[in-house]
Order: structure tokens, then sequence, then C-alpha cells
């Protein structure tokens, strides 16, 4: 009994010393580093609350304070936005703290809930090692900042990691209830629903996990009953997405910007030209620099190989910026989803799957690695691969950290992160 104890005490420690950490850094690099340095939005950055609150944030705020709104010839669209994030920063601001305030609460506790669910999930079915990997891997990816200003990326990665947990747990009624909340947080709740039925389906899991299953359906349909009461039209969140993108789909062509952005160059690209030769160039003698270590690994050593290769990605980055960084999250987690089918928990898979189905068919482009981050099955594999290589752990991680204080930075002076 004692030494259950312990573990579970030693446990919580990780998650939440290395939530602390990766906060604190989040916090310092926005009230402290970023009013120091030039503003390209020519904004004020305030020693506050408001400083965790710009771009979606606006549209919870309104809901929070003002309720819903959807008229397509108005324009108003918050009706796009799901009501469970705004609920409970309403029911928070109901005992006296500002929107700003209750807002950054909400998501931080839910962000740390979340993690300390996910390390003892992992922690139980496969080590502490993995638990430690996936944790840090979900807590220092710059797109954690997500988790700590006014948006909705901690509120979902709770419900949607506690539904998946207790459904790989035969815990029914857990995993109806925290799949119902996912569903009216965001819509991406929506891929539990074949991952769970193919899961009951798969195992014969009989007819309490295919009602668990129909069951996380019930956030989105309460929403949706209340769209049809409110504005008459039950299908209101579907249609606001309007505002944002004319039509769903493969939006392969600003795939193929990001990736033509990424060989050629932004000044390539937008002029139809090679107006700027260094670009593909530089990409091009990267490209062989890593041809060249690869083929001749074995005369150069593991250390020269590794060092040479973190050095050349370095220069990748600083060559092309944002675009590297999206596209790797993106395809490169998916492949990564696709490698780990065998090693990650069978729904985690089934549900990412399903979850890029949904990111990959929306129509655009924009906020796409954000929605990738969200899904927990990248950090669950990602986590299972450095537990086999920690030393490129480390310098992934030390490389996310530089990332996490720059899109801080960036995010507190009102630019665009994803």
């Amino acid at each position: 009994m004692l030494k259950s104890k312990y573990l579970s005490q030693n446990s919580l420690f990780f998650p939440i010393a290395m939530w602390l950490s990766s906060r604190l850094l989040i916090v310092a690099a926005m009230l402290l580093v970023a009013p120091l340095l030039p503003n390209p939005s020519n904004t004020t950055i305030t020693f506050g609350w408001d400083v965790f609150s710009a771009w979606d944030s606006e549209f919870y705020r309104k809901i929070a304070t003002s309720g819903y709104d959807f008229s397509m010839k108005k324009r108003e669209f918050s009706v796009a936005f799901f009501p469970l994030f705004p609920l409970l920063i309403r029911a928070v601001m109901s005992i006296g703290f500002s929107f700003e305030m209750a807002g950054t609460l909400v998501n931080n506790l839910a962000f740390l809930a979340a993690l300390i669910i996910l390390y003892f999930w992992i922690e139980e079915r496969y080590s502490t090692n993995a638990a430690r990997w996936s944790t840090a891997v979900l807590i220092w990816c710059p797109y954690s900042i997500y988790g700590t200003i006014i948006y909705t990326e901690g509120l979902f990665l709770l419900c949607s990691i506690a539904a998946l947990r207790a459904f790989d747990k035969q815990q029914y009624i857990l995993a109806a209830f925290w799949g119902a909340l996912s569903t009216a947080t965001r819509s991406p709740g929506l891929a539990l629903i074949p991952a769970f039925l193919f899961m009951s389906w798969k195992e014969r899991r009989g007819i309490k996990a295919y009602s668990a299953s129909f069951a996380v359906s019930l956030g989105i349909l309460l929403y949706s009953l209340y769209c049809q009461i409110q504005f008459g039209d039950a299908l209101a969140f579907v249609h606001a997405q309007k505002g944002w993108r004319e039509s769903a789909g493969f939006a392969w062509q600003g795939w193929l910007k990001m990736l033509m952005q990424i060989v050629v160059g932004k000044a390539n690209w937008q002029n139809g030209k090679i107006v700027d030769i260094w670009h593909p160039l530089l990409f091009l003698l990267i490209i062989c620099g890593g041809y060249l270590l690869w083929q001749f690994h074995q005369r150069l050593g593991l250390d020269k190989v590794h060092y040479g290769l973190y050095t050349l990605w370095l220069l990748l980055w600083l060559l092309v910026g944002d675009e590297l960084i999206k596209s790797v999250v993106i395809f490169g987690g998916f492949g990564l989803l696709l490698l780990s089918k065998n090693q990650i928990p069978l729904v985690t898979f089934i549900y990412g799957i399903c979850a890029y189905s949904l990111i990959f068919n929306t129509g655009i482009t924009a906020s796409a690695e954000r929605y990738v981050y969200g899904i927990v099955s990248m950090a669950i594999a990602f986590g299972l691969l450095l537990t086999r290589y920690p030393r490129l752990g480390y310098a992934i991680i030390s490389f996310f950290a530089i990332l996490l204080l720059l899109f801080s930075i960036r995010f507190a002076q009102n630019q665009w992160v994803a």
C-alpha cells in the first residue's frame, strides 16, 4: 500500500513539474521578453491577463459574455465555436473572475489534468520512460502554447484523452461522459465515434461498448438542438464555417503552395519565377548534405552524423521558417502514426486516422498543425519512439523549447502563430 502511494506521488511529480516549467517559460516570454522586442503589429503589450487573449479568444469572450450569434448576412459566426469551453468560462466568471482570468485558468488547469491522465495511462500500459517522453512531447511541443492561452486545446485534450483511456480500460460510462464532453468542445471529437465503434466490433465488446460509442455524439447533438431552437438551423455551426471557407474537401492547392514555398521560397512562388536564386540553391545544398551524411555514416561515426543532421535541420529551419515546422508536424505526424500502428493502443490509432481525415477535408490548411497537435495519438507515438532514442529526444525537446519561446513572443505581439 505504501509502495503504491509512493509511486502515485512520484508519478504526479513529473507531469506537474514539466507543465509548470514550460508554462513559466511561456509567461516569461509573453510578459517579460516580448515587450522588449520590436513589435511588427504595433500593438501595446500590457503586463496582465490580456496577453493571453487574442484571435479566436475574442469569439469565446463574446459567447461567454453576450451569448451566441449567427447571421450570414452580417457575417456573425460565433456559433461556429462549440459551447463547453465558453460555458465553463462563464461559470468561473460568475464567482468574480474576469474573462481573461477565467479563460486562462480553465484552459491551463484542463491541460494539466490532461497531462496527468495521459501520464498514468501510458505508465500503466508501457513504462515510466514511455509516460515521461509522451507527456514531454505534449508539454514542450511549440503548439502547447494553446494549452495556456484562451483557446480550447487544453480542454479538448483533457476530454479526448480521458475518453480514450476509459474506453481502452472498458470503463464505458466514463468513456461516454468524456466523449460527449469532447464533441461539446470541438468538432474533431466526432473522430472518437468511429474509433469506438470499430473497437467494439473488432473486439466484440458487446452492447455497452456500442452504447458508449453512440453516446459520444450527445455533446454535438445537444448543441445542434440548441441551434435549431435559437436560430432555426440545427446545422448552424456547420453553415457558419463559410465565414472562413467556401467549401470543404482536400485543399490540394494550399498544400501544394506550402510545399513549393519550402522548396523554392515564398518570393519565387509569389512571383511565379525565380527572383531569389539563393533559396532553392541553399535548399538543394542542405538536402545534398543530408544525403552525404547518410551515404558515409559508417565512416563518420554515429556522433558526427547526429551533430551533422542537427546542424542541417537548424539551417533548413532558418531558411524555410514556419512552413517547415507545419509540414513536418502534419505529414511527419501522419507518417509516424502509420508506422506506430502496432505500438500504440489500437483505439488511439483509429482515432488518429479519423481525426486526420477530418483535418484533411476542412477545405483549408490554416491551423491544421494546431489541430494535429490536439490528436493525442501523435504524442503517444512520438513518445514511444523517443523512448528508444533518448538522445534524439533531448535534442528535439530542446528545439521545441526554443520554438515555444518564439511562438509565445509572437502571440503576445498579436502575430499569427497557427
